[in-house]
C-alpha cells in the first residue's frame, strides 16, 4: 500500500507560480512511475506530467516549458513547480504513483485557482 498526501495548492494571479508537493508513505520502494493529473468540473481527469523511475520526464503540451516535475527520494516527495500560470490551469491537481505490479495510487487532490 502507498499513501499519498498533496499540498501546495491555492489562489494565484495569472503569471504567478505555485509548487505542489506529494508526500508518499508506505511501500514506496515499489513505486515505478509518478505523475500529476488535473481535473475541472464536468471534464475527465487530464494527464499533466510524468516522472519515470530512471529520472526521465514527460509533459503535456499545454504545460511544457512552464511546469517542472521532480522528486526528492530522501523525503519521498514529488513536486510540481508551476510557473507562468494561466487561468486555464485552474483545476484540482492529483498526484499519482504506479507500482511495479501496476497498482495505481492517487492523492486526495489540491485546488489550484489562477485568477486573470
Amino acid at each position: 500500500q502507498v499513501q499519498l498526501v498533496e499540498s501546495g495548492g491555492g489562489l494565484v494571479q495569472a503569471g504567478g507560480s505555485l509548487r505542489l508537493s506529494c508526500v508518499a508513505s508506505g511501500s514506496t520502494f515499489s513505486i515505478n512511475t509518478m505523475g500529476w493529473y488535473r481535473q475541472t468540473p464536468g471534464k475527465q481527469r487530464e494527464w499533466v506530467a510524468q516522472l519515470f523511475s530512471g529520472g526521465g520526464t514527460r509533459y503535456a503540451d499545454s504545460v511544457k516549458g512552464r511546469f517542472t516535475i521532480s522528486r526528492d527520494t530522501v523525503k519521498n516527495t514529488m513536486y510540481l513547480q508551476m510557473n507562468s500560470l494561466k487561468p486555464e490551469d485552474t483545476a484540482v491537481y492529483y498526484c499519482n504513483m504506479v507500482t511495479t505490479s501496476l497498482l495505481n495510487y492517487w492523492g486526495q487532490g489540491t485546488q489550484v485557482t489562477v485568477s486573470s
